[in-house]
């Protein structure tokens, strides 16, 4: 298990590490089936953030044709993957709701996005900075695409090397610095450097494991473009309740855990 580093400490409390724990590569697994309990227990709740959710893949189908170009579907998937965690964190109170053995509610979840505002949405912005420096890439990655009818893979291959290497950095790096952020910035609240630290730690600490959710997710979210956005009515809200499950797992819990 790993120790607690103090990085920068002006306050005491400020850029630390919290305390990991080692996960079996198995746990995404458990995560999911939890999640699926998690569903059923707020249906309601569950698929009217499934539906929100689901629009914005949808709107991004219509302005580019998969029939034209199937192609768009990988920047499509990592940028969703990209932005996905913000979308998450009114879905991991509800999980968090549940664990407490509450009732949740649309209301309590809405108020969860302002439990720590400066941290929360402070990470909002650098995920945004990262999907516009992924739009701008896959820009240029795509002036590598053959201008043929039926280009062949050779002609490919420039075009899905580098858009394949540009996507799984930029994935690794919010893989990294996003598993866990969002929900210790809303339970913890704490810094942002502190949850990112803490989430790059843990992730560190538990790769194998790390790397067999990170494909479940792109899997995850490839199928919910493939389904026309449909499936994200669903996959949206288990992929979340399932990431505060992998958060209860990951990171050390504090001795009293805050109920609120």
């Amino acid at each position: 298990m790993s120790t607690t580093h103090v990085v920068h400490n002006h306050k005491g409390d400020y850029a630390r590490t919290i305390e990991c724990n080692k996960i079996d590569a198995f746990s995404p697994f458990h995560w999911l089936s939890l999640a699926v309990d998690d569903f059923f227990a707020a249906p309601l709740i569950s698929l009217g953030y499934g539906l929100v959710f689901s629009v914005i893949p949808f709107l991004i189908l219509q302005v580019f044709s998969l029939d034209a170009n199937p192609m768009y579907i990988i920047p499509m998937v990592v940028g969703l993957a990209l932005i996905g965690p913000i979308f998450s964190s009114a879905l991991y109170d509800v999980a968090w709701e549940l664990e407490k053995g509450h009732s949740p509610s649309f209301s309590h979840s809405v108020k969860s996005l302002f439990r720590n505002q400066v941290g929360l949405w402070g990470f909002a912005v650098i995920l945004v900075l990262l999907f516009t420096l992924w739009v701008l890439l896959a820009g240029l990655v795509f002036a590598l695409y053959p201008n043929v009818a039926e280009p062949s893979f050779v002609e490919l291959s420039a075009f899905l090397g580098l858009g394949s290497v540009l996507g799984s950095i930029l994935l690794t790096v919010v893989l990294v610095i996003s598993a866990f952020t969002p929900q210790i910035i809303m339970e913890r609240r704490v810094d942002i450097m502190t949850a990112v630290f803490s989430s790059a730690n843990a992730v560190k600490n538990n790769l194998l494991v790390m790397c067999v959710w990170g494909g479940v997710i792109l899997s995850a979210v490839t199928i919910g473009f493939l389904t026309s956005a449909i499936g994200f009515v669903i996959i949206m809200p288990i992929l979340s309740y399932a990431s505060w499950h992998a958060y209860i797992a990951a990171i050390k819990t504090k001795k009293e855990r805050t109920f609120e």
